[in-house]
């Protein structure tokens, strides 16, 4: 198969395989038995470890959108597949713990736990799971095509929504980690 001739397919297929993961993993789905078990000081590091590669991940957008703005395009590849590494490694960071510890609960003010966290926390998840396809889809445009030709592709439409939606879910992803274990 010429994936180069089947990136919306493609694109569709991988999007359902990877959103099947997350959810299986968040709803704690996948046995626990399949997974190692790591010692509890790795666990409790998860969180933070991810939130450093998510600031990482807020910077390298913020580099690979300057750099095509000013079309320096082998520093924009190389910011967005830095970005797309740091989030592998997040997610995988992140699905290892929630399939194994669950999702974390919430332990601040009333009015906080029963709106502003929800709402910052929905949001992010939305954004999080719009972002999928859609990273997907300019991914394999990029890699498929050589670069004067994106420009005659949906990767510059695309990627810049899937740019500006990924900054936001990674900033609010930011925010739920400070309420989870900072300030409260």
């Amino acid at each position: 198969m010429n994936v180069r001739h089947h990136v919306p397919a493609l694109t569709g297929v991988l999007s359902v395989l990877a959103l099947g993961v997350v959810f299986a993993a968040a709803l704690q789905a996948i046995p626990t038995a399949l997974l190692p078990r790591a010692p509890e000081v790795v666990l409790d590091a998860i969180p933070h470890v991810n939130a450093v590669l998510s600031v990482t991940a807020i910077g390298t957008i913020l580099v690979g959108w300057r750099a095509i703005r000013r079309g320096n395009v082998a520093r924009h590849r190389a910011a967005m597949l830095s970005t797309t590494g740091l989030f592998a490694l997040f997610l995988a960071a992140y699905l290892y713990r929630v399939a194994l510890l669950g999702p974390t609960d919430f332990s601040g003010p009333p009015v906080v736990e029963g709106v502003v966290y929800p709402a910052v926390l929905g949001v992010h998840i939305l954004l999080a799971v719009v972002c999928v396809p859609l990273v997907i889809y300019v991914l394999l445009l990029a890699l498929t095509r050589p670069v004067p030709a994106l420009r005659e592709t949906r990767h510059p439409q695309v990627g810049r929504i899937a740019a500006a939606l990924w900054l936001v879910s990674f900033t609010l992803g930011v925010v739920v980690y400070l309420m989870l274990y900072v300030l409260f």
